[in-house]
């Protein structure tokens, strides 16, 4: 397994300078950046190719994130509105590609946070998502890029909320880029048990973000890491594993992410190193006994 980190963890902006983080995560004993793909988009190719070969040069994999925002959702029933999530999902796809990037995962098919003022319709909403995606796809294969559905709390999204619905429409889906993504932090509020989630995503696992049940890095929590750690070696998971820890508020990371209180205890950069270096420590205990 290669284990890696979520850039935003130090950020108060989705859209930030990512090349400074490459260095800082190989320091702290890392495999892995996840940067935001509302970032990568807006990246010219100069600094699309500078990212790449800023990883490169330290043995750093990328990978990338993103909940597309309504307007982009490839869920929607309003053809203009799906579309347009097409053609914005072709564009970070082909930014992607530039990046040297070959998983993005996150509501990429539907959007994030769910609007609950408006009104569900979950079998039309998942039908549209199936045809996008499918579509998407087939565009994300010509670059060997893996698309990862992610489970979300039932509060921030509605189409896929634990194991079971997101194999199931990886199924239907049909393609074999398209895999599922797990989160630690969703599925303890969503599944009865973490590591029988686990073992029932089996194969189909192609990504997994971890964090505490109120969004500290691991180790600071309660969640059962011996037990997910367990799980993934009984599916004989070798991918990767991602802390999406979010500790500080301010920002619109910490608005969109709900971060009301400081749960860092007033670290400052130093101090947020130190933690997450510590809490690398911990969960390579847990899940490679």
């Amino acid at each position: 397994m290669k284990y890696g980190i979520y850039f935003a963890y130090w950020e108060e902006d989705w859209d930030t300078n990512y090349l400074k983080y490459v260095k800082k995560v190989s320091d702290l004993g890392f495999d892995v950046l996840e940067v935001g793909a509302a970032g990568i988009v807006n990246m010219s190719d100069e600094d699309l190719y500078s990212l790449r070969f800023e990883a490169e040069k330290y043995n750093i994999t990328l990978t990338a994130g993103i909940g597309l925002p309504i307007e982009y959702d490839v869920s929607s029933r309003d053809e203009n509105i799906r579309q347009n999530g097409i053609y914005f999902m072709k564009k970070i796809l082909d930014a992607l590609h530039k990046a040297g990037i070959h998983k993005i995962g996150g509501t990429i098919y539907s959007y994030w946070p769910v609007d609950y003022t408006k009104p569900i319709n979950k079998p039309e909403a998942r039908k549209q998502s199936i045809k996008s995606m499918r579509e998407l796809a087939d565009y994300a294969a010509q670059y060997d890029i893996t698309l990862l559905i992610e489970t979300l709390n039932r509060f921030e999204q509605f189409l896929v909320n634990d194991a079971k619905e997101a194999v199931e429409l990886v199924k239907d889906i049909g393609k074999d880029n398209v895999k599922v993504m797990l989160d630690s932090f969703h599925m303890n509020i969503e599944e009865d048990f973490i590591g029988d989630a686990i073992r029932y995503t089996g194969e189909y696992l192609g990504h997994f973000h971890i964090g505490e049940c109120n969004r500290k890095v691991p180790g600071k929590g309660h969640m059962p890491w011996s037990e997910m750690g367990q799980a993934l070696r009984d599916i004989n998971y070798d991918g990767y594993i991602v802390m999406e820890p979010f500790v500080r508020p301010g920002g619109i990371v910490g608005t969109d992410i709900k971060i009301w209180r400081d749960l860092s205890e007033k670290a400052d950069e130093a101090k947020l190193d130190a933690d997450v270096k510590e809490s690398l420590q911990f969960v390579k205990r847990e899940f490679l006994r």
